[in-house]
């Protein structure tokens, strides 16, 4: 099993896809890693040299921000907008959706499960 930035890479699967497992890395990233190394879309991880695996893994650490040092850079980004008290620092603040998005109904992800209101039913009709 090939471990490229701390992250276990499945070995059946093509390395295009496997390497999106890794926090940072999605279809784009993947495919110009692999352009860069000179390695096939079609060879599977398993297939995978070890001098080969060692290029791959070099070039991530050269030129992406991944793993840990991308998720501490993302909390530090939120964090700095939570001091600022900006607009939308007070969002992430309340757990409310950041971008604009309706919170009148919908923002479920966001607000956690539904919560009842004490004495709000439904009027029924007759």
């Amino acid at each position: 099993m090939a471990r490229i930035a701390g992250v276990n890479i499945p070995t059946q699967k093509r390395v295009v896809i496997a390497l999106q497992y890794i926090h940072g890395i999605g279809q784009h990233y993947a495919k110009e890693i692999t352009e860069k190394v000179g390695i096939t879309p079609e060879r599977r991880v398993s297939e995978l040299t070890d001098a080969e695996v060692l290029q791959i893994r070099e070039t991530i650490d050269r030129d992406y921000t991944v793993e840990g040092d991308l998720r501490r850079e993302t909390a530090t980004n939120i964090k700095r907008l939570m001091d600022l008290g900006c607009y939308r620092g007070l969002r992430h603040r309340r757990g409310l959706p950041v971008r604009g998005q309706r919170t009148h109904t919908n923002a479920r992800t966001r607000k956690g499960p539904a919560k009842a209101i004490a004495g709000k039913k439904q009027a029924t009709k007759k």
